[in-house]
């Protein structure tokens, strides 16, 4: 049972529809959960936390990230450019042991930015110790997780009975703090078909889908195709959709079909833009997610950043050229919501986390506003968006558990960052980039 923990005195962003939002207030945490919000809160035996200088806030939710990809953070300048060298080191080169240093220290690496959820896509093997490996990692790290079981490619052609055991496995093992969803991705199996199929299976098991799709690979009308045939829905999560049609986008808006962007990556990786300003048009709020840490950085601040910078260039290019109809500009009370409430939702966790009313789960941040970098502060919510970063991270909870406490990680670092390390040169050198040494060239 999680202990009592009474934050005194900080700026409340609790991004709730019953709770407002407080410049001063207390936030009692108890039984893992989000006991009450409010002024002078009393309470015996909690210990108490002096949240002054601070905003206490949900902490952030990442709707689509691939831990594996954190063994080669930042490798995206590498000979050949951010994409063709990229299947070189395919999630195919590791072992166990690989996938295991990847997703915990991938997982840290989130806790340390301010994130309590992460839904990981699994790209790798689907052996059981690699399974084991990667689930093992999600509750050695504490936080609130979402396993998406996907390379569809391997688990197309399997008899139903077969994948149905896998999954049903794969739920049975995951840890109490670790849901289990399914993923497909259009860019392999281009075939609606297939998906139909993996999507009635994952309706029978009570699963969420995640859907790579709107890309390049899976062309256009792919998804109003799959949603003649039943497959949208507030149970699906689409990812990415940077090619998304007219009649795509309006087959979302109308199925209720939740959206995950990651603006950074799309971009670098070669995706091409997040359709933002139409997602806007058609009232769907996102999530956001980090997808690759090869070409994207790993924190949600910078995902904020980028998507409202990116809405905002849209509008004003429209101003600019005369054009009638110019969008309003995102502000960032929106933003804000897609990096947390709405995340939840797009996640498949509403009414989990996401915000701070009384009873949801405590995934709790405490960011600091008394450094160079954010203060003076004239707007809250406008600091946390346009000002601050991983530094002004100072505790962070999830289900009421602390994973971080006064700026320092309640975790085994040296020990994540030598297997991180070790496992880093067993899939260099199994893709042959041995040559590719830590840090880089000059």
């Amino acid at each position: 049972m999680a202990a009592k923990v009474l934050l005194r005195g900080g700026c409340v962003l609790t991004l709730g529809a019953k709770t407002p939002n407080s410049r001063q207030a207390d936030l009692l945490i108890e039984d893992g959960r989000v006991a009450e919000v409010g002024q002078g809160i009393r309470s015996r035996d909690a210990e108490v936390v002096d949240a002054a200088d601070t905003i206490v806030m949900p902490g952030f939710v990442d709707t689509h990230r691939h831990t594996w990809t954190s063994l080669f953070r930042n490798f995206g300048d590498a000979p050949g450019g951010s994409v063709s060298w990229a299947p070189t080191v395919s999630a195919d080169r590791y072992g166990p042991d690989d996938v295991y240093a990847a997703t915990l220290v991938g997982l840290l690496g989130a806790v340390e930015a301010g994130i309590t959820t992460v839904v990981d896509w699994s790209d790798g093997s689907l052996d059981a110790p690699s399974v084991e490996a990667a689930l093992q990692a999600h509750a050695d790290a504490g936080m609130r997780t979402v396993f998406v079981v996907g390379r569809p490619d391997r688990h197309d052609g399997s008899p139903a009975d077969e994948l149905r055991r896998l999954l049903a496995d794969i739920a049975a093992a995951a840890g109490s703090s670790t849901s289990v969803a399914l993923g497909v991705d259009e860019s392999k199996t281009n075939d609606p078909g297939r998906a139909a199929g993996l999507v009635a299976l994952a309706r029978e098991l009570g699963l969420r889908v995640h859907l790579h799709a709107g890309t390049r690979e899976s062309g256009h009308g792919m998804v109003s195709e799959l949603a003649t045939r039943g497959l949208l829905g507030e149970h699906v999560t689409l990812v990415h959709g940077s090619e998304l049609d007219r009649a795509d986008l309006d087959a979302v808006a109308s199925s209720g079909t939740a959206v995950s962007l990651a603006p950074s990556s799309e971009m670098a990786g070669g995706r091409g833009a997040a359709p933002i300003q139409p997602l806007v048009d058609r009232d769907i709020r996102p999530g956001l997610g980090i997808d690759d840490e090869r070409v994207s950085p790993g924190d949600l601040f910078a995902q904020m950043r980028a998507t409202i910078s990116m809405q905002h260039a849209t509008a004003f290019e429209l101003k600019l050229a005369g054009k009638a109809g110019v969008p309003k500009l995102m502000n960032t009370r929106n933003v804000i919501r897609y990096a947390t409430v709405d995340g939840a939702r797009v996640a498949g966790l509403r009414g989990v986390t996401g915000s701070l009313e009384p009873g949801m789960q405590a995934d709790v941040i405490v960011l600091r506003t008394d450094r160079p970098n954010i203060f003076p502060i004239n707007d809250p919510i406008g600091a946390v968006v346009w000002g601050m970063d991983t530094s002004n991270v100072d505790w962070v909870f999830a289900g009421g558990r602390v994973l971080m406490r006064e700026g320092v990680l309640q975790a085994d670092v040296e020990r994540a960052g030598a297997l991180a390390t070790e496992a880093r040169g067993r899939v260099a050198a199994a893709a042959g980039l041995v040559g590719a040494a830590p840090g880089g060239t000059a």
